[in-house]
């Protein structure tokens, strides 16, 4: 047996994070999926970042597991225990490990550099050799190498192999050759470590109870949920990295609760566009019929549909589209994380536009304001953003049970029945009727005398065309006035209040929101404590404004280079810019708590130095 005689890290129960490196297209995601799960299945809390190459194979791909029993849903920036299979890579990823760490490799080429950090223990496993020994074809035993790693892992850190199983079991109930294969695999590398290493490592899992009610899932299929739940019936989008996904989602459940299960008869329409202009067109062109639509995109898509966004803000047909952000500008890093649209997303397309949008912190909220962009959507006639990005929407969260009320319906705004426009004297499309700025709008065919000519070039109130200066005006005001007052439907921001009473405040959006609640946590241990406001929604109310009125110095916390939220606040929310000290991470990583404490650590002790 193989001692360990090099420093190891302290004992770390169910806190510590996992790295495998492989090559893309080599079948290593179900192999990491199944060790995430297999975790998560023990009960204990659990998060999977899978960063990935944007070619179809041969480049370096990442797969990272925090282990967190305090429940923590960002990265933490370190690497306990690094599964290198990938040798192209070996010198990188044995950087990454931390002090004390632990490196798997395959013994199956000796690797002597490897043994070059000695405060690294480095464990080798002849994964190839033995999985040649037991399988037959190359393809096979590439794809079985892998489960031989998780079963190396596995063993490691006192995974219980009876879980595995099950999840194996469930995963091929349909195809049992493949249930014995896989398990042949896993215990060829369980088995080799329990015989040739000292076991479990400090590092281990221990079972807790803490994800019951609870599942893993990604936002984007969470997104496609939402849609079916909301009353989507309509769905239409050119595929791009990384929101195609929703749609996958979208029709995995419309097929099963969209369809007739006697008939076969579909009660939905997903189509392919031909580009992201086009998709936009069709869902304009849905919405105007009545039917619920959207549109998931990513920034180079909202930049192509500008057009179709501005015509439907001016003409005042509902739209909602899913901006699933990626790093830019133009073709960027495809498949890396940023949230850099937030500007975009205001004020798309030319002349005075401004849209509501939405921001999902985690694919929970995915679900939720995918139906509440619905709703906005109608009640204000009016395009929709929800703005998630990379991170929340392809990776792997641990969320509690989405909630499903079958009496739940649509509130589908301010639209005329066939009796009520039979009623008036005459209908006019765009007449303020209320005084709160949404008019009353018909659907085609309801009845002829709520017929209107839809344009989106200049009209009146009444609908009629005009290049009339005070009649254009006298529209794009009102429009003003009910972005304004859309403010009050929006959802509300969250606030954290610190433990003390503090002169600091964090304001921070989407994908940021786990990092930031602990970077607090971290903070708050080292005496420094701050209040925080995470902002759900544009435009935003007032209590964004009180928040930064109540402290003297707010850090903005969000993934890009520019500070857009910071610009926004600025710009819509009359906060003074002295106040906001941007805290900015924009290399495509998803954000980790070390960034944000370094980053208002850092402007704290310049001000003590001044």
């Amino acid at each position: 047996m193989n001692v360990v005689t090099k420093p190891a890290v302290q004992s770390r129960v169910n806190d510590f994070t996992i790295k495998v490196a492989t090559v893309n297209g080599t079948g290593s995601s179900s192999a990491n999926t199944l060790l995430m799960k297999s975790i998560f299945r023990s009960g204990v809390p659990v998060v999977g970042k899978n960063l990935f190459p944007s070619n179809i194979q041969g480049l370096p791909t990442w797969y990272e597991i925090r282990v967190t029993k305090d429940g923590y849903q960002s990265p933490t920036g370190s690497v306990d225990l690094m599964v290198a299979m990938n040798g192209e890579t070996y010198a990188k990823d044995l950087a990454e490990v931390c002090a004390g760490g632990y490196m798997i490799y395959d013994s199956t080429w000796p690797r002597p550099k490897l043994l070059e950090r000695p405060d690294v223990t480095v464990i080798g496993v002849p994964l190839a050799q033995m999985c040649n020994a037991r399988f037959a074809t190359a393809r096979i035993r590439v794809l079985m190498k892998n489960m031989a790693y998780v079963g190396a892992v596995a063993a490691l850190v006192d995974l219980d192999m009876g879980i595995i199983r099950a999840m194996i079991e469930a995963t091929f109930a349909s195809k049992p050759k493949l249930i014995d294969s896989n398990m042949e695999a896993i215990e060829l590398g369980y088995d080799y470590v329990r015989e040739n290493f000292e076991w479990p490592l400090p590092l281990r899992v221990e079972k807790m109870d803490d994800t019951k009610g609870h599942i893993m899932i990604d936002g984007n299929t969470a997104a496609g949920l939402g849609c079916v739940y909301a009353g989507a019936t309509v769905g239409a989008w050119y595929p791009i990295t990384p929101s195609t996904s929703i749609m996958d989602g979208y029709k995995l459940f419309c097929d099963r609760f969209r369809t007739d299960k006697e008939t076969g008869e579909r009660q939905f329409c997903i189509i392919q566009a031909e580009d992201e202009l086009a998709s936009a067109g069709m869902v304009v062109g849905a919405s105007w019929n009545g039917a619920r639509a959207f549109t998931p995109t990513s920034g180079p898509g909202i930049s192509l549909m500008s057009e179709f966004i501005g015509f439907a803000y001016y003409s005042e047909v509902p739209m909602v589209l899913f901006d699933v952000q990626r790093v830019g500008p133009s073709t960027g890093m495809p498949t890396r994380t940023q949230q850099g649209d937030i500007l975009l997303a205001a004020y798309a397309s030319h002349g005075d536009t401004k849209h509501i949008i939405l921001f999902p912190a985690n694919p929970q909220e995915c679900f939720e304001t995918a139906v509440e962009a619905f709703e906005l959507a109608e009640w204000y006639q009016t395009p929709v953003f929800v703005l998630s990005d990379l991170d929340i929407g392809m990776n792997d969260w641990m969320i509690p049970e989405l909630k499903w009320d079958d009496n739940w319906t649509p509130n589908r705004g301010k639209v005329l029945s066939a009796d009520e426009i039979e009623k008036m004297e005459k209908f006019h499309r765009y007449l303020d009727v209320d005084g709160d700025a949404v008019p009353y709008r018909t659907l085609p065919g309801e009845h002829p005398k709520g017929s209107y000519f839809t344009r989106g070039s200049g009209h009146n109130k009444y609908g009629g065309y005009t290049e009339d200066s005070a009649e254009y005006q006298d529209v794009l005001d009102r429009l003003a006035v009910k972005f304004k007052n859309s403010a009050l439907k929006v959802p509300k921001p969250v606030i954290v209040q610190a433990a003390k009473k503090t002169s600091l405040g964090i304001i921070s959006v989407g994908g940021c929101d786990g990092a930031v609640k602990e970077a607090l946590d971290v903070l708050g241990e080292h005496g420094v404590y701050a209040d925080y406001l995470r902002v759900r929604a544009f435009p935003f109310n007032g209590e964004v404004k009180d928040f930064t009125e109540g402290h003297e110095t707010v850090f903005v916390v969000e993934q890009n280079r520019d500070a857009q939220l910071r610009t926004l606040l600025i710009n819509e929310a009359c906060v003074e810019p002295q106040k906001l000290v941007p805290v900015l991470k924009y290399d495509g990583m998803p954000a980790d708590r070390r960034f944000i404490v370094e980053g208002i650590n850092s402007h704290l002790a310049a001000g003590a130095r001044k």
